[in-house]
C-alpha cells in the first residue's frame, strides 16, 4: 500500500646605433626619459594597487564563500530550509558570481574562467532569483512577518541569524516593483532605507531608494507621504529632474483634493501603516487558510480533545499486524483523521528521496499547495477515468521530514492543522460510504517557513475496497 510519489608593462630597450647616440647622451633629452619612466612607474604602481585591491576583493569573497559552503554542504537540506539562505543562494549564483567573473576577466585567469563557463549552465536564471524573492514575500504575508525580522534572520525555530544586506533588501524591493507589487516594494524599500540610516553601507544610495519609495507610496494613494518622500529625494539628490517633476505633479493632484481631506489625512498618513493589498490570485478562503498556517483559528476544543485517543491497531486482526501492531493516534474527530507512527524507516525515506529528486516530492522555498480536494467532484467525473479504479476514496499522506516552522496541512472548513512528523503518515476518507464526496476535506499545504518538507501520497481508490468499506445506506454515511 506504499506508493511514493536540487601595463602588462612593456619597455623596449633597443640597440642604439651611432647615428642615434647624440640623442641619448643629451641630458636635455634624457630628462624627458626620466619623467617618462616616472610616469611608467606611477602607472605600474596604479596597476599593482588596482590588482591588489581586486585580489583583496576576490580573496575576501573566496574566504567568505569557503566558510559559507562548508556550512551549507554539511547539511544542504537544513541550510536551504532557511528561506533567506535559499534566496541568497539564488542571488549569489545568478548575480554575484557573474559580477565576480567580470572582475576576474579584467585580468584573465584561464582555469577559473573555463571552469566558471562550464558551471554557468547550472546557474539559476533571473526568473529563478525573482521566484525566490517572491517566495520570501509570500512567507512574509502568510506568517505576518515584518521586513526587519526577515532581514535580521529572526524566524521561528532558527538559532543562526542569517541577515539580508542593504543590497539584498533593495533587490527584493525591485523584484516587487517590477511585478507591479507596490505593497511589497514599500515594505522592502523602507527596510533598505532603515538599514542605510543605521549606518550599513552597500551599492545603493538613499536617493535610489527614495525614488522607488516615493513612487510606490503614490501608487498606493498616499499623496502626502509621496510628497514628503519626494522632498527627501530632492534633498539627497538636488539634480534629480524626475523627482522635481514628480513633486510638481503630486502637489497639483493634492490641490485637487478637498480642504477637508487635506486636514484629516495629514496625521493619519504618517501614523498608519499602508494597508495590505490582496494578490491577484486571492482566494476567498485565503484568510482562514493562512490563519491556520500561523496556528490561529484552530478549532481544537477541550471537549473535542477528550474524544481523541491513541492506540495499537492490528488492522482488524491482520496477521501481519498481530505481533507488531501499528501505532495509531487520532488527530481529529469529525471527519476522522488519524496519524500512524513508524510508517517509514530512515533508510526508506532516503531511498524515496533519491528516487523523487528528479520529480516533485519536496516543497521548495515558500512552497505551498493551495486549498483543494483530493477526490473528483461530480463535474469532474472523468478525472481518474484512465486509471479505471474509481474516485479517490481516501488519502494516506506520508511525512518524510520534520519541519522547523510552517508546512502544516490545514483544513479550512473545520479549522484543523496537522503538522509534519518524520516517519509518520496521516489518513482520512475523502468520500462518505455512499460514495458522495466529503467536502469538509478540502485542505491545503502551508508554505514551509523554516526547514524542508518532504511528502509522498498513497491515494486509495474505490475499486478493490468494496468489502473493506461497504457502501452506506444514506448519503452521508
Amino acid at each position: 500500500m506504499r506508493y511514493f510519489s536540487l601595463c602588462l608593462l612593456w619597455i623596449s630597450w633597443c640597440y642604439v646605433s651611432q647615428t642615434q647616440a647624440e640623442f641619448f647622451t643629451s641630458i636635455g633629452q634624457m630628462t624627458d626619459l626620466i619623467y617618462l619612466e616616472k610616469d611608467l612607474v606611477k602607472s605600474l604602481k596604479e596597476y599593482i594597487t588596482a590588482e591588489e585591491a581586486k585580489l583583496s576583493t576576490i580573496k575576501s569573497w573566496a574566504e567568505k564563500l569557503d566558510e559559507l559552503t562548508d556550512t551549507s554542504t554539511s547539511d544542504p537540506e537544513g541550510y536551504l530550509g532557511h528561506p533567506v539562505n535559499a534566496y541568497k543562494l539564488m542571488k549569489r549564483l545568478n548575480t554575484e558570481w557573474l559580477r565576480l567573473e567580470s572582475l576576474v576577466l579584467q585580468h584573465t585567469s584561464d582555469d577559473f574562467i573555463a571552469n566558471l563557463s562550464i558551471q554557468r549552465q547550472y546557474f539559476p536564471t533571473d526568473e529563478d532569483e525573482s521566484g525566490a524573492a517572491k517566495a520570501l514575500m509570500r512567507l512574509q504575508d502568510t506568517y505576518r512577518l515584518d521586513s526587519d525580522s526577515i532581514s535580521k534572520g529572526r524566524l521561528p525555530g532558527t538559532q543562526d541569524l542569517v541577515s539580508l544586506s542593504v543590497d539584498d533588501c533593495f533587490e527584493l524591493g525591485k523584484v516587487a516593483y517590477n511585478d507591479g507589487d507596490y505593497y511589497h516594494t514599500l515594505l522592502w524599500m523602507e527596510q533598505t532605507l532603515r538599514q542605510l540610516e543605521e549606518g550599513e553601507t552597500g551599492g545603493v544610495s538613499k536617493a535610489e531608494v527614495l525614488d522607488y519609495l516615493s513612487y510606490s507610496v503614490y501608487q498606493m494613494g498616499d499623496l502626502r507621504r509621496a510628497i514628503k518622500l519626494t522632498k527627501r529625494l530632492i534633498a539627497a539628490d538636488p539634480k534629480h529632474l524626475r523627482a522635481k517633476n514628480n513633486l510638481n505633479y503630486f502637489n497639483n493632484l493634492l490641490r485637487q483634493q478637498t480642504q477637508d481631506d487635506e486636514e484629516s489625512d495629514v496625521e493619519s498618513s504618517e501614523s498608519q501603516d499602508m494597508k495590505y493589498v490582496p494578490p491577484v490570485d486571492y482566494l476567498p478562503e485565503r484568510d482562514t487558510y493562512e490563519a491556520l498556517c500561523r496556528g490561529e483559528g484552530i478549532k481544537m476544543t477541550a471537549r473535542r480533545q477528550k474524544r481523541l485517543f491513541c492506540r495499537y491497531h492490528n488492522g482488524n486482526n491482520n496477521p501481519r499486524l498481530l505481533i507488531a501492531p501499528i501505532k495509531e493516534e487520532d488527530e481529529w474527530d469529525s471527519p476522522h483523521i488519524v496519524r500512524y507512527y513508524e510508517v517509514l524507516s530512515d533508510a526508506e525515506i532516503v531511498r524515496i528521496k533519491d528516487l523523487a529528486k528528479p520529480r516533485v516530492a519536496n516543497y521548495g522555498v515558500g512552497g505551498q499547495y493551495e486549498p483543494h480536494f483530493d477526490f473528483s467532484r461530480k463535474e469532474e467525473q472523468d478525472a481518474f477515468k484512465e486509471l479505471g479504479t474509481g474516485n479517490r476514496l481516501a488519502t494516506f499522506l506520508n511525512y518524510m521530514s520534520d519541519v522547523t516552522a510552517g508546512g502544516a496541512t490545514v483544513f479550512p472548513d473545520f479549522g484543523a492543522a496537522i503538522y509534519p512528523k518524520k516517519g509518520t503518515a496521516v489518513f482520512w476518507y475523502n468520500l462518505f460510504r455512499s460514495g458522495e464526496g466529503d467536502y469538509r476535506t478540502r485542505h491545503a499545504a502551508c508554505p514551509v517557513l523554516v526547514g524542508s518538507k518532504w511528502v509522498s501520497n498513497k491515494w486509495i481508490h474505490e475499486r478493490g475496497q468494496e468489502f473493506k468499506r461497504p457502501c452506506g445506506l444514506t448519503e452521508v454515511d
